[in-house]
C-alpha cells in the first residue's frame, strides 16, 4: 500500500495592531521581518494603522511565536483578538503619555540650552552647561532613537532611529571632543565651535513630530471608533418562564427573546415578534426619518430604539451582526493598502542607506574639498543630511489619505473594504447596473387600478382583496397591499380558491364565479370587457406594466397594472454620473419591452435585456477589452460573476449577502446617488495622495541637496542641523493634516 499523501497544512489570515513603529521604515522592516519567519505566507503592515495582516500556517508557527519574533526587532504585536482594540487604544494613549513627558523634558532642557547658545556663549564654563543641559535629551529623553538603531543594527537594518541616532550622536561627541579637548582643534586651526544645542533641540523636534503624527493618525480612524461606539455592552433577556435578565451582549444566541425599551440600541440582528415602535437607522441609511417597526420586521445592532418597547427574536449576534461586519470591513480597509503605496514603501525601506550613502560622501567630499575647517564643514554636511532627509512624510503619504477616504466613505453609508477599489474608482469611465433592486425597487407594486363603469363597490373589491391574500402568486401580494393601503379589508370567502397554471386564479364566493388573471384567461372564460378597461390595459402594457384582470363570470370588473418601480434617486444619481462624464449602461434578465421602459425612464445610455449571469460578465469583459474602467453595481447572487469581473464592484446594502461579499465597496442605504458620490470621494481621495507624494518627494529632492551644501559653493548658504530637524519634522505633520483635509470636501 503506497503512504497516505501528506494533508494540506491549514492557513489562516489574521489582523494584529502593532506597537512601538515610528515611522514608514520601521512598517516596511517589519513586513520584511515577518515575511521571512517560517510558516508565514504573506505579511502586510501598514504604518497610518499601526496594524499587520497576516496569512500563516498555525501549525508551523503559532501567534504568540510570532509576537516573541517581532519583540526581538524592537516591535510587538496585540494577539488578545478580544480585547485587541482597547489593548491598542490602551498602549497608543501610554504612547501619547511617554511622549508628552519627554517632550516637556526635552524642551525644558533644550530652551535654556538654546538661549545659551545663541546669546551667552561668553559666560565661563558655557561648553560644560550646555553639555550638561544636553546629556539628558539625548540619553534620556531621546533614548528610543539609540535604542531603535542599535536593535537594528543587529538584524543589518535600518531606519528613521538610525538616521536622528547617528546624526544627534556625532553632533553630541563631537561637542564633548571639542569641550574637553578644545587643544586638538586649535592645533589644526579649527574654531572650537560645539553642536550640543543642535542635537537636543533636534531631539525635541522629531519628538514633537512623531506626537504630532500619533495624534493625527488616531483622529482619522475617528469612524471606527464612532461604529465600536454604536455596539451595546449589555441586554435585557426574556427567559422561558416570562422574567426578565440582564447579561452581556457576548452572551446571547441566535433564538433567546430580548426585550429593548425606548430610547436603547438595538444589541443585536433580529426579527420584532411583540410590540409596535419607530426606529432610527440613520447609522445604516442616512435617513433622519425613523422606522416604524411591528412584528416580523427586520431590526439591527446599533440602531435607536425610540417609541415603545418591543421584544425581538436574535437572529444574528457577535461578528455576523451588520454592525459587526461594517466594523470589521472598515477596520479592514483602513489596514489594506493601495497599489502606489507598495511602491512608496519599498522606497522607505531602501531610503535610509541611500541617505546614509549621501551623508558620507558629502561628508568625504567636505573633508577633501573645504578649502577651511574642513573637518567641521565634513562633520556638519553629515549631520545635517542625516537629519534632514526623513522617510516618514513619504510613508504616511498614501495610507493617511485612505485612511481618512475610507472613513469619510462610512460616515456616508459608502462601505470600502480595500484600498484598492478606492484608488481605481477615480479612473472608472463607465458604470453597469442591474435594474432590479439597484435602479428599481426589486419589488412589485400596483402602478394603476381602474375599475369598470359603475362597478366599483366595497362588495367588489373586498372580494378582490380577499382573492389576493389567499393567493400565492407572486402578483397578489402587491394587489394585496394596494387594497389594504386604501383601507380595503377582506370579505370572507367561505368558497374555494384554485390556481390555474400561467392564467391566474378562479374563486367561489356564495355561489358566485370570480376570476383573476391574464387576457388569455378572459378570452377563454368568454369574459368581456368594456372599451375604457381595454384601453387601459393597452397603454399599460405599452410602458412595460403586468396587467391582471378581475372579473366576475360575465365581465370584467377591473384592470390592474402592477411593475417594479423606479428608486426615487435613481434619476436623479444617474444624471449626476452624466456630469462626471461616465457612461451607465443597464443590464437586466428581464423582457427586452420591459428594460426599454426602465431605460428611457431612467436616462441610461444604454441597456442589455435577457441576460443570464454569464451574460453580464461577458458584457463587462467585452467593456474593458475596449479600454473601459468598469463599476458594477448589483445586488443578487445572479450579479456576482459581473461583480467579479469588474475594476470597482459596488453591492446594495439590501441586497444578498454574497454579493457584498464579493464586492469591494458596499452602499449602506442601497441608494443609486451614493455610487457618484464614492466615485467623487475617490478623486478627491487620489488628489489628496498626489499633493502628499509631491510635498514629500519635493521636499527630500530639494532637502538633501542642500542640506549636502551644494549651494555653498554659489552662496555659501550651509543648513543649519536645527532648522533641518524643524523642517523634517513639519514635513511629516503637513502631510498628515492635508489628508485631514478630506474630511471637510463635500462629496
Amino acid at each position: 500500500m503506497g503512504e497516505d499523501p501528506m494533508p494540506l497544512k491549514v492557513k489562516i489570515s489574521k489582523t494584529y495592531p502593532v506597537t512601538g513603529m515610528h515611522c514608514a521604515s520601521c512598517a516596511a522592516r517589519t513586513e520584511t521581518f515577518v515575511k521571512k519567519l517560517p510558516g508565514v505566507r504573506s505579511a502586510s503592515v501598514n504604518y497610518a494603522d499601526t496594524s499587520m495582516k497576516v496569512e500563516f500556517s498555525p501549525e508551523e508557527i503559532s501567534p504568540g511565536e510570532m509576537k516573541q519574533a517581532i519583540r526581538t526587532i524592537g516591535y510587538d504585536i496585540i494577539i488578545d483578538e478580544a480585547n485587541s482594540l482597547e489593548l491598542k487604544e490602551e498602549a497608543q494613549q501610554n504612547y501619547l503619555k511617554a511622549a508628552r513627558v519627554n517632550i516637556i523634558g526635552a524642551a525644558a532642557f533644550s530652551i535654556p540650552l538654546l538661549v545659551i547658545a545663541m546669546l551667552f556663549m561668553d559666560i565661563p564654563y558655557a561648553n560644560y552647561i550646555m553639555m550638561a543641559l544636553a546629556t539628558p535629551v539625548v540619553f534620556w529623553f531621546g533614548r528610543q532613537f539609540p535604542a531603535g538603531a542599535v536593535k537594528q543594527l543587529r538584524y543589518g537594518s535600518s531606519s528613521m532611529d538610525t538616521l536622528v541616532a547617528l546624526s544627534t550622536g556625532i553632533a553630541y561627541i563631537y561637542s564633548a571632543v571639542v569641550t574637553f579637548f578644545p587643544q586638538l582643534f586649535n592645533k589644526e586651526g579649527i574654531s572650537g565651535h560645539v553642536y550640543f544645542e543642535a542635537s537636543a533641540v533636534i531631539i525635541t523636534f522629531i519628538l514633537l513630530g512623531r506626537l504630532l503624527e500619533e495624534k493625527a493618525k488616531s483622529n482619522t480612524s475617528s469612524a471606527l471608533k464612532k461604529l465600536i461606539g454604536l455596539q451595546s455592552k449589555n441586554v435585557t433577556l426574556i427567559q422561558d418562564n416570562g422574567e426578565q435578565k440582564d447579561i452581556p451582549v457576548g452572551e446571547v444566541i441566535p433564538g433567546n427573546t430580548i426585550l429593548v425599551r425606548p430610547g436603547v440600541k438595538i444589541p443585536v440582528d433580529g426579527m420584532v415578534t411583540y410590540g409596535t415602535t419607530f426606529i432610527d437607522e440613520s447609522m445604516l441609511s442616512g435617513e433622519p426619518v425613523p422606522v416604524e417597526k411591528s412584528a416580523g420586521a427586520k431590526v439591527y445592532a446599533g440602531t435607536i430604539n425610540q417609541k415603545g418597547s418591543i421584544h425581538f427574536r436574535a437572529e444574528k449576534v457577535g461578528s455576523d451582526t451588520l454592525l459587526s461586519q461594517i466594523i470589521r470591513m472598515v477596520r479592514e480597509a483602513q489596514g489594506s493598502k493601495a497599489p502606489v503605496q507598495h511602491l512608496v514603501d519599498k522606497i522607505a525601506g531602501i531610503f535610509v542607506p541611500v541617505v546614509m550613502t549621501i551623508a558620507l560622501v558629502s561628508g568625504i567630499a567636505w573633508f577633501f574639498l573645504a578649502k577651511e575647517n574642513n573637518l567641521m564643514h565634513s562633520l556638519l554636511a553629515v549631520v545635517t543630511v542625516l537629519i534632514i532627509a526623513c522617510p516618514c512624510a513619504l510613508g504616511l503619504a498614501t495610507p493617511t489619505a485612505i485612511m481618512v477616504g475610507i472613513g469619510k466613505g462610512a460616515d456616508n453609508g459608502i462601505l470600502i473594504k480595500d484600498a484598492e477599489s478606492l484608488e481605481t474608482a477615480h479612473k472608472v469611465n463607465a458604470v453597469v447596473l442591474d435594474k432590479t433592486g439597484t435602479i428599481t425597487l426589486g419589488e412589485p407594486v400596483v402602478q394603476g387600478m381602474t375599475w369598470g363603469k359603475d362597478l366599483f363597490t366595497g362588495k367588489y373589491s373586498r372580494i378582490l382583496h380577499g382573492i389576493e391574500k389567499t393567493s400565492e402568486h407572486p402578483l397578489a401580494a402587491p394587489v394585496a397591499r394596494h387594497l389594504e393601503d386604501s383601507g380595503i379589508t377582506s370579505l370572507s370567502l367561505p368558497g374555494t380558491v384554485e390556481s390555474i397554471t400561467g392564467r391566474g386564479i378562479k374563486a367561489v364566493v356564495d355561489g358566485e364565479q370570480f376570476f383573476v388573471g391574464n387576457r388569455t384567461l378572459m378570452d377563454e372564460q368568454g369574459i368581456k370587457a368594456d372599451d375604457a378597461l381595454l384601453s387601459a390595459s393597452e397603454k399599460w402594457k405599452k410602458e412595460a406594466m403586468s396587467v391582471s384582470f378581475f372579473s366576475d363570470s360575465s365581465k370584467v370588473l377591473c384592470v390592474i397594472a402592477i411593475s417594479d418601480r423606479i428608486k426615487e434617486s435613481s434619476r436623479e444619481a444617474i444624471r449626476h454620473l452624466h456630469d462626471l462624464g461616465i457612461e451607465v449602461y443597464m443590464l437586466t434578465g428581464d423582457n427586452e419591452q420591459s428594460a426599454a421602459a426602465i431605460a428611457k425612464e431612467a436616462f441610461v445610455d444604454s441597456y442589455k435585456a435577457g441576460m443570464l449571469p454569464q451574460d453580464k460578465h461577458d458584457f463587462i469583459k467585452e467593456l474593458q477589452l475596449k479600454g473601459k474602467i468598469v463599476a458594477m453595481a448589483g445586488d443578487g447572487i445572479n450579479d456576482l460573476q459581473a461583480l467579479a469581473q469588474a475594476d470597482v464592484s459596488i453591492a446594495m446594502g439590501k441586497g444578498s449577502d454574497i454579493a457584498i461579499d464579493v464586492a469591494k465597496m458596499t452602499i449602506v442605504s442601497s441608494d443609486l446617488a451614493k455610487i457618484p458620490q464614492a466615485l467623487k470621494l475617490s478623486r478627491l481621495t487620489i488628489k489628496t495622495i498626489r499633493q502628499n507624494l509631491f510635498w514629500a518627494f519635493i521636499y527630500n529632492i530639494i532637502g538633501i541637496p542642500v542640506a549636502a551644501g551644494v549651494l555653498y559653493p554659489f552662496t555659501g548658504f550651509l543648513l543649519n542641523p536645527m532648522i533641518a530637524g524643524a523642517a523634517m519634522a513639519l514635513s511629516s505633520v503637513s502631510v498628515v493634516s492635508n489628508s485631514l483635509r478630506l474630511r471637510l470636501k463635500k462629496l
